[in-house]
């Protein structure tokens, strides 16, 4: 059980699946102290994580036993995969067991697990807003949360005492912002924030067959691709489950670039300005932003 609900160097942490999340989650944890123990079916994540002293034990499968032992267990897996394997295997958690995740989208999954999990068990749902270009748990370094976002969504369903647990995870692995946001706020802020930037990147990436352009790109082009770098199984179920928001937002960005090829057509130089000066004007709030958060 969790000390009062809180985490400390007792507490048996749990992580499933040892991806880039899940492998610097353990990573942090274990640098800071916490007993992690990890299960991934793939035994050089778990050999690795091993060697590199992510975890204590590790395993290939969630065995009843590993399990039980679990006072606070992360979901490091895809959201359709959290909640087959979380309706598989809830009935070997022991009571008051605390549950979060690390999944993109949160509607039909939130509500979906809470629905049918154990009542003496918690599913307090959080998204680390943080990520690599490289996948997997050889590429995994808990610095990339230090400038990176937590956003925890509770519902009506979750404890304070959850929430708090939740929150002091996101203080041990030194994110730089934790806030709170429904299921639908989340998804509706993801779908416009992260989903559409993906989007556009791999757009950009496609749109052009062009096999020398590699040669000649600048600093603009790679920073806007960056992303389009991009894990197509994960990705493309994020896009799925979040279809009806993105769809929205792919909408309203064809709309803005529809805005700007007519002033192009038209010559119309002033408006182009304005639209450039409305567009510098708003990307300094998100410096405002950042530097409020330092």
């Amino acid at each position: 059980m969790l000390n009062n609900g809180k985490l400390d160097k007792d507490s048996k942490i749990l992580i499933i699946g040892c991806g880039l999340i899940g492998g610097s989650y353990a990573m942090g944890l274990s640098a800071k102290g916490y007993d992690v123990t990890a299960v991934d079916t793939n035994p050089a994540s778990i050999d690795y994580g091993i060697k590199q002293g992510f975890f204590r034990r590790g395993y290939t499968s969630a065995t009843p036993d590993v399990l039980r032992q679990a006072d606070f267990v992360v979901l490091g897996l895809y959201p359709t995969a959290l909640l087959g394997w979380l309706r598989d295997n809830q009935q070997h958690f022991a009571p008051g067991t605390l549950i979060t995740d690390v999944s993109g989208v949160k509607t039909n999954i939130v509500d979906v697990a809470q629905s049918f999990l154990r009542p003496d068990l918690e599913f307090c749902a959080s998204h680390p807003m943080a990520g690599k270009e490289s996948s997997g748990i050889e590429n995994a370094d808990y610095r990339i949360f230090a400038d990176a976002n937590f956003i925890i969504t509770p519902t009506e369903q979750n404890s304070a005492e959850g929430i708090a647990t939740v929150r002091q995870l996101a203080q041990i692995l030194e994110f730089k912002t934790i806030r709170e946001l429904s299921i639908h706020e989340h998804d509706r802020m993801i779908g416009f924030l992260s989903q559409l930037t993906h989007a556009i990147a791999v757009s950009l990436m496609t749109c052009n067959d062009d096999e020398e352009l590699g040669f000649f790109t600048g600093d603009s082009f790679r920073d806007l691709t960056r992303i389009a770098r991009i894990n197509d199984v994960m990705w493309s179920e994020l896009f799925l489950l979040n279809r009806d928001i993105l769809v929205e937002n792919i909408d309203c960005f064809a709309a803005e670039l529809d805005k700007l090829k007519n002033l192009l057509q038209d010559g119309n130089r002033e408006g182009l300005q304005q639209m450039f000066r409305k567009s510098t004007a708003r990307r300094s709030q998100f410096d405002v932003a950042k530097a409020a958060k330092a």
